[in-house]
């Protein structure tokens, strides 16, 4: 029989979705630590009785995640191998009434911007003076930083306005107090996330503040590399450019999300730029700092892509070539303006329309591999593999982009280390180099 004493317990939490979730996350495992809870994060021995399961409610098939964690967690309450089971994040925040009624099993529902009251549940008091402290749950020398929660774009595809709320910025002062806890903590590299980092400042400053906040964290002594993600293309401030390119901490990279090309499907889509601005946009960065490792994401499917739309798409990859690319499919989410439209385009030709773009992207990446060949860049490894050490250059984000794989049999390294690395060999995604000291 399990004891009922808070005290005693162990916590477990698991994390779906985007990389905002696992700072979320590592808030709440920070919280519990601090109140001298015993908390975990995934963790594989099984020894927690407490599961909190912080969901993600952004598109179909993470809300179809979501819900089956929570069925196999409600699974293992029922078989008594869990006493209490909690649920957090996006899509409890979206549809907590719902989730209420049908999973009763469930102890209680909290919505993304109800830590205080989680905690409550847990017997922990929400500690203020935590601010700018974080246990991470990421390899130790890497680390996500939010700079703002929420958004005000009313993109017509986006839920997120309603399970996060309008944007609100965090002071430069407290994020670089965050960085400078990290870099004693051994991180080296931050990425700085946001639902819409173009904006960030607007809310606490009454300007853009971007310029800024990245010159202040490249100041961070311990702090290598910092790398921008989740740019809104719309009045992106320019200033942060020349951050980028003259500041030697700050990576020559930059995730834009540009969704689309074609000026029918970003009307509809609501983004407020148009196709002309947009490649002015992509042309004045590229030109700004050829160096620039720029990553955006496309999607594909919005109702009213016309064949004619989704070609035209297929024809400004081709001819900007972006380093990284990745590529969603529309899903039809409830609450947001494009729900009002018909969701006419059927799924399987949406995915169709996804395949033929990463096909085009593979090819692109490969023609850039290759003229890596013969080179040498500067690599963080990030772990061991098989035969391998794995690693990434500056251009090069984790989980998502290209790797560097350099034979594990010449020398050993450290994990966390900075390397420099001549590239032998090069695939579609991975580059295959050795160690050159």
């Amino acid at each position: 029989m399990r004891t009922k004493d808070y005290r005693s317990n162990k916590v477990d939490i698991i994390t779906l979705g985007c990389s905002k979730n696992i700072v979320d996350s590592e808030v709440l495992l920070t919280q519990l630590k601090a109140n001298h809870i015993e908390a975990s994060h995934q963790s594989e021995k099984g020894e927690a009785n407490i599961i909190v399961v912080n969901t993600c409610g952004f598109i179909e098939n993470a809300k179809q995640e979501s819900i089956d964690t929570i069925l196999q967690y409600i699974d293992e309450k029922e078989a008594g191998n869990i006493d209490k089971l909690y649920v957090t994040g996006c899509l409890s925040h979206r549809y907590k009434e719902d989730l209420q009624s049908e999973m009763p099993e469930v102890d209680a529902f909290f919505g993304t911007m109800e830590l205080p009251g989680l905690l409550q549940k847990l017997n922990a008091d929400y500690k203020k003076d935590l601010l700018g402290e974080r246990i991470t749950t990421t390899p130790f020398h890497y680390a996500y930083l939010k700079i703002s929660e929420g958004c005000n774009r009313p993109c017509s595809f986006c839920a997120i306005p309603q399970m996060r709320g309008k944007h609100v910025s965090k002071s430069i002062e407290q994020l670089v107090l965050e960085a400078e806890n990290l870099a004693k903590n051994g991180c080296k590299e931050l990425m700085l996330i946001a639902q819409d980092s173009t904006y960030y400042g607007l809310d606490i400053y009454n300007e853009r503040k971007l310029a800024d906040l990245m010159s202040s964290l490249s100041d961070v002594n311990g702090i290598d590399w910092i790398r921008l993600h989740y740019a809104y293309p719309s009045q992106f401030p320019m200033d942060a450019l020349d951050v980028i390119k003259n500041k030697s901490s700050i990576c020559n990279y930059m995730d834009m999300p540009l969704q689309h090309i074609s000026d029918n499907v970003l009307k509809s889509m609501r983004r407020g730029i148009s196709k002309r601005r947009t490649v002015e946009l992509v042309e004045h960065i590229k030109t700004h700092n050829p160096e620039l490792a720029f990553r955006t994401t496309m999607l594909v499917g919005h109702p009213g892509e016309t064949e004619k739309d989704f070609m035209e798409l297929c024809d400004f990859i081709e001819e900007y070539k972006f380093d990284r690319l990745g590529v969603f499919t529309y899903s039809h989410e409830d609450g947001t303006h494009a729900h009002t439209l018909e969701d006419s385009i059927p799924q399987e030709e949406k995915e169709a329309r996804a395949s033929h773009i990463m096909e085009i992207q593979e090819q692109i990446s490969f023609d850039l591999n290759q003229k890596k060949i013969g080179n040498t860049y500067k690599v963080l490894v990030d772990r061991i593999e098989g035969d391998y050490f794995v690693g990434r250059t500056e251009a090069d984000s984790p989980e998502v982009d290209n790797e560097v794989l350099i034979t594990s049999s010449n020398e050993y390294l450290r994990i966390g280390d900075f390397v420099n690395v001549k590239i032998d060999s090069a695939k579609e995604f991975d580059l295959y180099g050795t160690s050159v000291g």
